[in-house]
């Protein structure tokens, strides 16, 4: 999250002061870093066994659920404290984080997770791609317009509502971004995302009542949605926190363009959601245009 960016200096210092080897510290930022978003894409992938019993509605809502538990205990916010100034990004952040997770799973159930991630990762990089003025990022943009419009190239059995529903995650992906740095500079450490999560997770317990009433949970069903939150909330998020001490900005941001990657693999080991020719060569071309972007930005 963006609050990790604002203070990784003085625990790099710290970190350089403990004598630790520089070059033993990136190999130990690139391990966190891959093992983050391998957490991240197999819990979304345990999630979705879960499917078939909760449905993705019932399985957002236990993840949130997740969230909110681990992100309060690390933010601790002060609830009493805040003002109307900082509660109204707070709400509007936990309205986007609540939507993000249920187009996410939304389309993950219709056109598989590869996909499903690879569109939503739409999201941040458009955000790089606006704010910058050089030649070479316009490029990066036609490049990804290009992979997506292979993604998305009709075909009889194209789901244009699962490709919407991902477009969606992408946009609230963005919003996430532009509100979490409002929140970071009107609240202090984490306590603005904590925050957040526990209003989001409010949203959801009557959803949770409806979808237990309909669809009766198994064990093996709430233990998978429970593993998803673990695995793509709780983890990443503590991992990177982590990481962000002793990896620059830079390298964190050019290493999240193999999520897209790791999770058509991911889906494919643990969903059997097989990818052709066209769908791997769309998905290269978003995390290429990504990467190439981030390698060459001026420090």
């Amino acid at each position: 999250m963006p609050q990790a960016l604002e203070g990784p200096a003085a625990t790099t210092a710290s970190a350089a002061a403990s004598g630790t080897p520089p070059q033993a510290r990136r190999w130990a930022g690139v391990a966190t870093m891959f093992g983050s978003g391998l957490s991240n894409q197999t819990g979304a992938a345990i999630g979705a066994l879960a499917f078939p019993v909760l449905g993705p509605l019932g399985v957002v809502a236990v993840r949130q659920y997740v969230a909110a538990l681990v992100l309060l205990a690390v933010g601790r916010p002060r609830l009493r404290s805040f003002t109307r100034h900082q509660w109204w990004p707070v709400l509007l952040l936990a309205a986007v984080f609540g939507t993000m997770n249920l187009s996410l799973y939304s389309a993950v159930d219709r056109i598989g997770l590869g996909l499903a991630v690879t569109l939503e990762f739409l999201g941040p990089l458009a955000i790089a791609l606006v704010a910058s003025r050089r030649r070479l990022d316009a490029g990066c943009a036609v490049l990804a317009s290009a992979g997506v419009v292979v993604l998305m190239r009709p075909q009889p059995s194209t789901d244009y509502v699962g490709m919407g529903l991902g477009l969606v995650a992408a946009c609230c992906w963005a919003s996430y971004i532009l509100l979490n740095r409002v929140v970071g500079r009107r609240i202090p450490g984490t306590q603005g995302a904590g925050a957040a999560a526990g209003v989001s997770a409010l949203a959801f317990p009557p959803v949770g009542i409806v979808v237990a009433v309909g669809h009766p949970p198994t064990a093996w069903a709430v233990l998978c949605a429970v593993a998803a939150g673990v695995l793509s909330s709780a983890v990443p998020y503590l991992v990177d926190l982590l990481t962000l001490r002793t990896v620059p900005a830079q390298t964190f941001g050019l290493f999240m363009s193999v999520n897209p990657v790791l999770a058509a693999v991911v889906g494919w080991i643990v969903l059997g959601q097989g990818l052709g020719g066209p769908e791997w060569a769309g998905i290269g071309a978003v995390v290429a245009a990504n990467a190439l972007s981030i390698a060459t930005q001026r420090t």
